[in-house]
């Protein structure tokens, strides 16, 4: 029996996703490779970092209380015993009455517990003249002040960014654990399709999703592999999704997805393998579908672009961080409502808008345009308990 039209609510979807999401293995790459990719596990800190006390000006170690009462008028004078040089183990000791020169990042003396800047002090023969008191600590990193031993750093599931492969060359970390990057395949099926470097003739257009989805699938950490132009006839389309099937993690059919004299899909999964929705209460992206074939999951995707896109952004994040066992990958902003965005309660409405600084204005172009697309800042989500948001309504964006 056909569940077209069945529609369920995005956060079932949302569960279906993440229960048919088959596990990427775990892989050890070099820490050159480790950017956008997900932690297999949780990294901790095996030593203290910083592995010593060091000062962050240039100057000179000091005791502190050997510049208590220190001014401009009656400066403190301390005896140099000394310089310390960048990367010296041994940085000698300072004792009461004296001081050593450190430049930014030495290691600081022993009996040292402060620094002072080289701006409040005078040199003055064999003498230091300071002229501003310190306070314990003062001007200092001290061992640990990063990360102490056994600190947990990251938890396992962190997709890294540029910052978290600085923390791990910090902690030595040259080898990264982290989930294989699963394999999208990309079909496009239509026959109204041609590739874009023909013109299009009469009835025919220019593909679009398979572009679409293969800039998604990277920028998601995925792999893409595209499998073509697919005409809307049962054994080649057939076909291509076995083939994409036996080869990728997981596959996304663009067009085929509704309930047209053409739209075979859903009727292709249900042979192969299993149909688990066909219908999301979901705006753009209702006639959506998910399967699974050999236990590998399929997307089909509505045709339109702007459709296409939403569907990917709203539930393809879900399956591929539930396989990467990673965070979703989005970035959201707060901003303000610069007109009234209509929903219907019962359905998730997301609604392409163009950010002017906190101002999100809504562009309410049809899904089979791809000028939104481009024009767009990012989508407001209108939760399917809302009946849309009023203007001046403070709401968050999901930036492309």
């Amino acid at each position: 029996m056909s569940i077209f039209l069945e529609l369920i609510p995005v956060a079932e979807a949302e569960r279906i996703l993440q229960g048919i999401a088959p596990q990427m293995e775990e892989e050890k790459i070099p820490l050159t490779e480790a950017f956008g990719r997900v932690l297999s596990r949780p990294v901790t800190a095996a030593e203290d970092i910083p592995g010593f006390t060091r000062t962050v000006v240039d100057g000179y170690a000091v005791r502190a209380a050997d510049t208590i009462g220190a001014g401009e008028a009656l400066p403190a004078m301390l005896t140099i015993t000394g310089r310390v040089g960048m990367g010296d183990g041994d940085a000698g000791t300072v004792g009461p009455g004296e001081c050593r020169y450190v430049p930014t990042g030495a290691v600081i003396p022993d009996g040292a517990d402060a620094a002072v800047m080289i701006e409040y002090a005078e040199e003055s023969g064999n003498d230091v003249l300071i002229y501003r008191a310190v306070a314990q600590g003062e001007n200092l990193t001290l061992r640990g002040d990063d990360f102490r031993r056994s600190d947990l750093v990251f938890p396992a599931g962190r997709r890294l960014s540029p910052r978290d492969l600085g923390v791990l060359g910090s902690l030595g970390i040259t080898t990264v654990p982290v989930r294989r990057r699963p394999v999208l395949g990309i079909i496009s099926t239509g026959n109204e399709l041609i590739s874009p470097d023909r013109t299009p003739g009469p009835g025919e257009i220019r593909d679009v999703n398979t572009y679409l989805c293969d800039g998604y699938a990277r920028e998601r950490g995925a792999i893409p592999r595209i499998y073509g132009i697919i005409p809307d006839e049962r054994e080649p389309l057939e076909a291509a999704i076995r083939l994409a099937v036996s080869e990728c993690d997981l596959v996304c059919i663009s067009g085929g997805s509704s309930k047209g004299e053409r739209d075979m899909c859903a009727a292709i999964l249900a042979d192969l393998g299993t149909v688990h929705v066909h219908g999301i209460a979901l705006a753009p992206g209702k006639p959506t579908i998910i399967g699974t074939i050999d236990g590998i999951p399929v997307l089909g995707l509505p045709g339109h672009p702007a459709s296409a896109y939403v569907v990917l952004v709203a539930l393809g994040d879900v399956l591929i961080a539930a396989m990467t066992e990673g965070e979703v990958a989005r970035i959201t902003v707060p901003a303000r409502c610069a007109a009234p965005v209509p929903s219907v309660r019962g359905r998730e409405d997301y609604v392409r808008v163009r950010l002017e600084g906190r101002d999100a204005y809504p562009l309410f172009g049809k899904s089979g345009l791809t000028n939104t697309l481009i024009e767009s800042s990012g989508l407001l989500r209108v939760p399917d308990g809302r009946e849309g948001y009023e203007k001046g309504a403070e709401v968050e964006v999901i930036l492309w």
